[in-house]
């Protein structure tokens, strides 16, 4: 072997393993998921609340009357035909379509009346979505968060794929949700771990770590993984939060992406504190969120469709209206929607 050779070959020997180091550096601080004795767990706080911590909730539970909020007609056919403004609708709950650079993206699509296994009990619609399944457009991606029933709705799933039979859309989903997808008729399904990105032309999905759990049937508590998801295009920078307590993951999140141009998070659902606090943020913690990931933009979600928790259905957006005054945070800067509603970003 001639000397020029050898040295090219150290030196590229060096290079891969400084390559590789780098890689197994990184993984350190952004783990693709934490499994211990084979059940997923938050970075930062496990999830702590027992069925006997349920049920002591459920007896103590003020019950709050449900509200039906106004709603805002929408234009189904500007929805269908746009394919050169960006915008973001309110469907209800954790459901917005997104409509970038003439992609159609849904969020949790939620559309029928209960989070619930059951048609019969179970949390029921306070407010109708406010967009009907029929009147979507072609939806190209679908972001689901975890697998509880107000973000992974069979009977939704079902309906959105008989509409797009022939052009299914393509579903991203944390790591061990694809199994359910699949044996609802999905056919393009995208499994992520945490930080896991697919890219489509211009347009990136990542999966990011958020601080909750998971749990479908009764034996089956954080056998599947939770996320958010952070959407790229072009110049434009998306947040989907999905379902989160409070944690540093969302300081990891902004170090990774850095500022936000949108974000969606979550607002309601906290009520008792003793028990929601690990996985469900209150309005304060929301408003940390945003700061956190250095969002120039949020849109509250997670309240006004169902009536979950202990607080009253109106009170997440009434205290998000008196904190953001009282931090002097601009109602453009931190907002909530209209069941309907179609904003321009």
């Amino acid at each position: 072997m001639h000397r020029r050779d050898f040295i090219k070959k150290v030196i590229l020997f060096s290079l891969s393993f400084v390559i590789l180091k780098t890689k197994i550096m990184a993984n350190t601080l952004f783990k693709p998921f934490n499994l211990v004795d084979g059940v997923f767990v938050n970075n930062y706080v496990s999830h702590k609340s027992s069925f006997k911590d349920f049920w002591k909730w459920r007896r103590e539970s003020s019950k709050p009357e449900p509200i039906a909020f106004p709603m805002v007609e929408n234009d189904p056919e500007y929805l269908k035909s746009n394919k050169s403004e960006n915008t973001i609708t309110w469907i209800g709950h954790s459901t917005f379509l997104l409509q970038i650079d003439g992609i159609n993206i849904l969020t949790d699509p939620h559309f029928t009346k209960r989070a619930s296994p059951l048609s019969f009990m179970g949390p029921s619609r306070t407010t109708p979505p406010g967009l009907k399944i029929e009147e979507l457009p072609f939806i190209d991606f679908v972001l689901i968060s975890h697998n509880h029933y107000d973000h992974l709705d069979s009977k939704t799933i079902q309906l959105l794929l008989k509409k797009q039979n022939v052009n299914q859309p393509t579903f991203f989903v944390p790591l061990k949700l694809r199994d359910i997808l699949s044996k609802l008729g999905a056919r393009n399904v995208m499994e992520h771990e945490w930080w896991q990105m697919t890219q489509f032309k211009n347009l990136e999905i990542h999966s990011v770590p958020v601080q909750h759990w998971s749990k479908r049937t009764f034996n089956d508590t954080n056998k599947t993984l939770w996320c958010g998801w952070v959407v790229k295009a072009n110049n434009f920078k998306y947040f989907f939060v999905g379902d989160t307590g409070y944690s540093k993951d969302f300081k990891d999140i902004q170090k990774k992406f850095g500022s936000f141009d949108l974000s969606t998070i979550p607002i309601g659902a906290y009520a008792p504190r003793w028990f929601m606090k690990d996985s469900h943020c209150n309005v304060e913690e929301a408003i940390q969120i945003h700061k956190d990931v250095k969002s120039k933009k949020s849109i509250a979600m997670h309240w006004g469709t169902f009536q979950l928790t202990d607080e009253p259905m109106d009170e997440p957006i009434k205290l998000l209206q008196e904190l953001t005054k009282q931090l002097k945070i601009s109602k453009d800067e931190f907002s909530y929607m209209t069941h309907g509603q179609t904003r321009k970003i």
